[in-house]
């Protein structure tokens, strides 16, 4: 989801790599939920989220979406899942009464990034630092990949610069279309990246997606 702000208001006026250290290592949290209340739709989720999340789970889209865990919206033109709050405590589905999250090992990518987010320029992203998001003070420093805690970053980066820019051709796609084929363009692109299930382990999860996405563009004949 683009937000249209000023980086130097949220930041601390740096970018990272994923070998760099930075300031967000709150230590377990301590106790502390507050990043997972009130965070209304924002945490949007890719196909790599609902992958993690049926590994972990057991359960797949259809299943997370009728349970009430995750709802679809719309964001950046798209049909896009996020994670869904409770109305009684506007709190994350997934937390545990204890306030602990429920499925912190396949945890989607936003809330692994948090208090970080990424910069996208010139064909790619680098991570900034939030500076006004975590409640947490003295925080340590962490490698970035570290406090992400994703095996093969490197391919998990390219993943998520791949669906950004495809999001984006989309995106730009819509403004060329009328009301009935940008609705067919949005439900394709939900069932074939989330709805369709994904099989085996990371290293076929990248390779699938990749093909689905290849086959996507073609069919679409998106940024063409």
């Amino acid at each position: 989801m683009k937000r249209n702000v000023d980086l130097r208001e949220i930041s601390d006026g740096r970018l990272y790599t994923a070998e760099d250290m930075v300031r967000a290592d709150c230590h377990d949290c301590q106790g502390c939920s507050a990043c997972c209340h009130g965070m209304g739709t924002s945490i949007i989720l890719d196909p790599m989220d609902i992958w993690r999340l049926y590994r972990g789970t057991g359960m797949d889209f259809s299943e997370l979406v009728s349970r009430g865990y995750v709802e679809l919206g719309i964001a950046d033109g798209m049909i896009l899942p996020h994670l869904k709050m409770r109305e009684e405590s506007d709190a994350c589905r997934f937390l545990d009464p204890a306030g602990r999250c429920s499925v912190h090992g396949y945890r989607p990518g936003i809330c692994r990034m948090f208090p970080l987010g990424r910069y996208y320029e010139g064909g790619g992203f680098r991570y900034f630092l939030q500076v006004h998001e975590c409640r947490k003070n003295n925080r340590s420093k962490i490698k970035i990949k570290k406090w992400l805690g994703i095996p093969n970053i490197k391919e998990y980066e390219g993943y998520i610069r791949d669906w950004h820019d495809f999001l984006g051709q989309c995106e730009k796609g819509l403004t060329e279309l009328d009301e009935q084929n940008a609705r067919t363009l949005r439900i394709y692109v939900l069932r074939i990246f989330f709805q369709d299930p994904y099989e085996g382990e990371e290293k076929d999860f990248y390779h699938e997606f990749r093909e689905r996405l290849r086959e996507t563009e073609e069919k679409l004949q998106l940024g063409r």
